[in-house]
């Protein structure tokens, strides 16, 4: 993905369009709307790129509801997305993203995350309803020091 994105915080009001992506893919938006979780717009000149979402928990992020329309699906702007999310953890001073997925083990992991044991995971992320839930025991965990990524996110996939 080349060009300018940006990355747009969601207002209560922007919450049920997340949402709908995010239940017609079968992703947990039970819990959108509670207090303590931050989405992000994130969209490219040419319209919505996707969304994504954090709940922090001191240096430690949730990094969640990462969603795509269809159409913007296996063009490199899944990375972008995750890449916008990432450069605002950083900014709310996060050093570790953890998440949990069912079906995009390896998509992550091809953007720098790495599998972990959930029971390595911090004990305020562990008790989140992600990981004391609404995502089930099979969920793969993964985990991702921001400090080491920073320097290359620009929205384009380090191969």
């Amino acid at each position: 993905m080349m060009g300018s994105r940006t990355a747009t915080p969601l207002a209560k009001r922007d919450l049920p369009a997340l949402a709908a992506l995010l239940a017609m893919e079968g992703l947990p938006n039970q819990d959108i709307a509670e207090a303590g979780r931050r989405f992000w717009r994130v969209d490219a000149p040419d319209g919505l790129l996707g969304y994504g979402g954090l709940e922090i928990y001191g240096p430690d992020g949730l990094l969640r509801s990462v969603v795509l329309p269809p159409e913007r699906r296996r063009k490199g702007e899944g990375c972008t997305v995750v890449d916008a999310i990432s450069k605002e953890a950083v900014a709310l001073g996060l050093e570790r993203l953890w998440l949990l997925t069912i079906g995009a083990a390896g998509f992550f992991e091809r953007i720098g995350f790495t599998r972990a044991e959930r029971g390595d995971a911090p004990p305020a992320i562990r008790a989140s309803a992600q990981f004391a839930g609404l995502c089930p025991g099979s969920a793969v965990c993964l985990r991702r020091d921001l400090a080491s990524t920073t320097a290359g996110m620009d929205g384009r996939r380090k191969l």
